[in-house]
């Protein structure tokens, strides 16, 4: 067992009354005229002073509307000038907007909006034509605001609403432990579940990830993932929102996000592994490079060495890429940059030793404890497992949501309570430390193979088979029943590369196998079956639904 720090002494809140929208007077008082927004579709955009102006506006209108702190407010519009200007406006109300996303599918949506039961509903028409088609999921809405034409619906427009609103509107006196907002997760391994995210929290988030990226005013940020944008008010950066549907960020267009990038100078850009994957190699094809992008954060996924070279190629000397590890229960939890991993770690990443997610972040108690699917109650140092050994990641400190909201069960799950009042939140993460502290990603505990040789976990024994010059990606699963698992591997080729044949899938094996025999992880993998597109996360793009992978390759083995 190692000594450990309080994460809360670490990074500590400050006193007396703390709202995260005090960020906002604060940047246009700083930097008025600077761009805080830009939509790179229609090259709209908003200065500091406007959108400062212009929350206030909307923050007055809304209360004159009947909304007030702490009343829950769907927001759906797009990623934009409005969705800043909104949500900081709500933040100065006091209210909390709830930020579901749409491309979790109609059904899961609608169970997450009627779970949530939120009073206030703020959308473009699109949103409140699914309004009126699904009622039962808004039967709570008593607001309802359009943000754009209203039509055969009544309530209020934004419009309207601004021009009516106060300038000087006074934000209201949260707390560190005020509800601010409700995320949600992305769904990928299980239902999607909304987070509290108090205002303590996105408070500690903006410290941490300064103390990590060393953002600094006058930036350009690429939001490939809107909700990024947020943070971008607190370092006094410039959001530019580029042409491409978030929802769906695997089928970008590359040319419009390096346009973007060009276009307004971007220094530093968020985003999943299924954009980066298509912008990196077109970059390269048509010799561009991306001469001001310092700083590549991609994250809701393992991030492969090779991708991470491929964007060394395009970003500029001084240009790296940087991998933070965590979830939307807490985020940032683990960071390293893309120069400490190629080439350092790619022998021992190819070899089965896992993905490495780097060290653990300021502000952060990140301990491994024994793998078990049970509920724990009480934290106790005696559940940790040996150095080396891999564990469950649980993690606490002020970046750390305490609770789901109305999801007592799963809150239940995957909290665990300290004798000093804190809360550890179980990642549902495997992983290891080497010798250095760094944490090494395995796969999700819900991933893992009970086999007749012990566990396995799948990261390990897929980044040995992803090197092939065939393959795009693979994903180990276990078919049989729990204790006697058979190990089978699916290779998901690149385009072009699918065996159609018998022989040409016999001699696509015969290499994989060859590659699996040169390492201790993987000589055991002797089940091979071929995939021509994986089903992803909504979210990313990026994280394989093993569970759907697992059902067709038992039904393709009955």
């Amino acid at each position: 067992m190692t000594e450990h720090l309080d994460p809360f002494a670490a990074l500590p809140l400050p006193e007396g009354p703390l709202n995260i929208a005090q960020l906002l007077p604060r940047a246009a008082a700083e930097r008025p005229e600077q761009p805080a927004v830009i939509v790179a579709r229609t090259g709209e955009q908003i200065s500091y002073a406007a959108l400062e102006e212009r929350s206030n506006r909307i923050a007055s209108g809304l209360a004159d509307a009947g909304l007030g702190p702490r009343d829950r407010v769907c927001l759906f519009v797009r990623p934009g000038v409005e969705l800043i200007a909104l949500t900081y406006a709500l933040f100065k109300l006091g209210a909390v907007p709830v930020l579901a996303d749409a491309g979790m599918g109609r059904k899961r949506l609608m169970a997450v909006v009627k779970l949530m039961a939120p009073r206030g509903f703020i959308g473009i028409p699109k949103a409140h034509v699914g309004r009126r088609l699904f009622p039962d999921a808004f039967r709570s809405i008593e607001v309802a605001v359009t943000v754009g034409r209203r039509l055969f619906w009544g309530g209020p427009t934004l419009a309207g609403l601004e021009r009516g609103g106060d300038p000087n509107f006074a934000t209201a006196e949260t707390s560190a432990d005020d509800e601010a907002a409700i995320l949600f997760t992305s769904g990928s391994t299980g239902p999607p579940k909304g987070v509290s995210y108090t205002h303590g929290m996105f408070h500690a988030q903006v410290e941490v990830l300064d103390r990590l990226y060393r953002f600094a005013p006058g930036e350009v940020d690429l939001c490939c993932f809107p909700l990024f944008a947020l943070f971008d008010v607190a370092y006094g950066m410039t959001s530019v929102f580029p042409d491409m549907d978030p929802s769906q960020p695997a089928t970008c267009d590359p040319a419009r996000i390096f346009a973007a990038a060009q276009e307004y100078g971007a220094t530093t850009t968020f985003g999943s592994p299924a954009i980066w994957s298509r912008v990196a190699p077109w970059c390269t094809d048509n010799g561009y490079k991306l001469e001001r992008l310092r700083r590549v954060l991609v994250a809701g996924a393992p991030v492969s060495p090779d991708l991470i070279h491929e964007l060394h190629r395009v970003l500029p000397m001084d240009g790296d890429v940087f991998t933070p590890y965590g979830a939307t229960e807490g985020l940032p939890v683990t960071s390293i940059a893309g120069r400490d991993v190629v080439p350092e770690l790619v022998g021992p990443i190819r070899s089965g030793a896992g993905t490495c997610v780097g060290e653990v972040a300021p502000g952060i108690d990140l301990r491994l404890i024994g793998i078990t699917d049970d509920v724990i109650e009480t934290w106790s140092d005696a559940l940790e497992v040996s150095l080396g050994l891999p564990g469950e990641v649980c993690v606490r400190g002020p970046v750390v949501s305490s609770a789901y909201v109305e999801a007592d069960d799963h809150t239940r799950r995957a909290k665990i309570h300290h004798g000093d009042g804190s809360v550890w939140h179980r990642m549902g993460d495997i992983a290891r430390f080497d010798g250095e502290g760094r944490l090494w990603f395995l796969g999700r505990k819900s991933h893992r193979l009970h086999t007749r040789n012990g566990l396995r976990m799948p990261v390990p024994v897929e980044n040995v088979f992803n090197i092939h010059e065939r393959v795009r990606r693979t994903a180990l699963i276990g078919v049989g029943a729990p204790g006697s698992e058979v190990p089978l591997l699916v290779v998901e080729p690149l385009p072009g590369e699918f065996p159609r044949t018998e022989v040409m899938t016999e001699g696509f094996i015969l290499q994989l196998r060859s590659i699996g025999r040169k390492h201790h992880a993987t000589r055991d993998i002797d089940n091979f079956m071929f995939h021509e597109g994986f089903p992803v996360d909504v979210r990313h793009n990026a994280k394989i639904d093993r569970e759907e992978l697992k059902a067709w390759a038992e039904a393709q083995l009955a």
